[in-house]
């Protein structure tokens, strides 16, 4: 899916990502390791950290996304599914850590048929 399928005004709004992994808003802002009040306030939902979290999260799932066939297999995998190299972590774990640029370089890596 496009980026401008979840957003909202310019902004990544949580209801359209989290209606896209039929998931809840506040399952979405765990997901992306944002407090419930990150997306339930507005001004805490456009600050910075919080678009930058969303968009990241969204990133990684699109990035994903064509391997496994849809949005909602993909985000399945980016919760779910350890990394081999980074000690069994997944990829909503290194994002929510701030690895995001980790698990897209994995991604590549893998894609260009490094094994990691």
């Amino acid at each position: 899916m496009g980026l401008a399928q979840y957003a909202d005004d310019g902004m990544f709004a949580p209801r359209k990502i989290a209606d896209a992994f039929r998931t809840t808003s506040e399952e979405i802002a765990r997901t992306a390791g944002l407090g419930k009040d990150a997306i339930q306030r507005k001004d805490r939902l456009r600050s910075d950290k919080t678009q930058k979290r969303l968009r990241e999260m969204i990133e990684v799932v699109n990035k994903v996304e064509p391997r496994f066939g849809s949005a909602l297999m993909a985000y399945a995998w980016y919760r779910s599914e350890p990394l081999s190299g980074f000690s069994g972590q997944t990829a909503m774990q290194l994002v929510r850590d701030g690895r995001a640029e980790d698990v897209l370089d994995y991604i590549d890596a893998i894609d260009a048929g490094v094994h990691a």
